[in-house]
């Protein structure tokens, strides 16, 4: 089972690699060049952190080859080094993260996200969600490249702004700080998209689950979530609801 030093873990590995990539990013240079550098670099220290740090944990990282090894383990660490790589190279951006997640036996039991740029981490180490949970649906967190192709007419059902962020974590971030109600998704997604986000957004009280409302399963062969939705917990049967009703127009 995980114990504090686990939550501890995942929130200061994404720290130490939040600051290392700020410093990269600082020295400047080629956008794509920094972008490999930032993946390859991030993705370098937090495998070597963890085998270090947990030496008998497996690990699933985007960056990192998959194993088959891991679907045997009772303990794997989902990682996204860089998530937002795209904003990581345009200068001033802060919407991008480091994702760390810890599943065990089927469940996220610890996870934090960086976000460097902004001088935040959220964890489980310590959530935190929004002090007043609210009672309608004003603002909804979508994909900033990739927008679901209803969700313009989900915003028009629900009377929702949409907010449009580059990292996943960035975005359910927005959420849990109760600068947004909701983060919808579709069209595909890896577990590291979303492992450290959803881990974050439960132990905070927030709901997490796939689209359609199914459960969200980690460690799985392939490691494919193609779609989620993250919101405030009070106003989750409302928007699996309307979701459904528009995918069915």
């Amino acid at each position: 089972m995980s114990t504090d030093d686990d939550h501890r873990l995942a929130a200061d590995l994404a720290a130490q690699a939040g600051q290392r990539l700020l410093a990269l990013r600082a020295a400047g240079g080629d956008p794509d060049a920094l972008r490999r550098d930032g993946d390859r670099s991030s993705h370098e220290f937090l495998a070597a952190e963890l085998a270090r740090h947990r030496p008998g944990d497996a690990l699933l990282s985007e960056e990192g080859a998959d194993s088959s090894a891991r679907l045997a383990a009772s303990r794997v660490w989902i990682v996204d080094p860089l998530d937002g790589t795209r904003e990581f190279g345009e200068p001033g951006r802060t919407d991008w993260a480091v994702h760390m997640a810890l599943w065990e036996r089927g469940k996220l039991t610890a996870g934090a996200v960086a976000l460097p740029a902004q001088g935040r981490v959220l964890s489980t180490a310590d959530p935190d969600g929004p002090a007043t949970p609210p009672s309608s649906i004003t603002r909804l967190v979508i994909s900033r490249t990739r927008p679901p192709e209803f969700v313009t007419r989900l915003a028009d059902k629900v009377g929702a702004e949409l907010i449009p962020l580059g990292s996943a974590g960035a975005k359910a971030a927005a959420v849990i700080c109760g600068n947004a109600e909701a983060y919808v998704h579709s069209g595909g997604q890896y577990e590291w998209d979303s492992a450290a986000p959803v881990a974050v957004a439960l132990a905070a009280g927030l709901h997490a689950s796939r689209i359609d409302g199914s459960e969200l399963r980690y460690n799985q062969v392939p490691p494919s979530l193609p779609d989620i939705l993250i919101c405030q917990a009070a106003l989750a049967e409302m928007l699996l609801e309307a979701i459904s009703s528009v995918r069915e127009e």
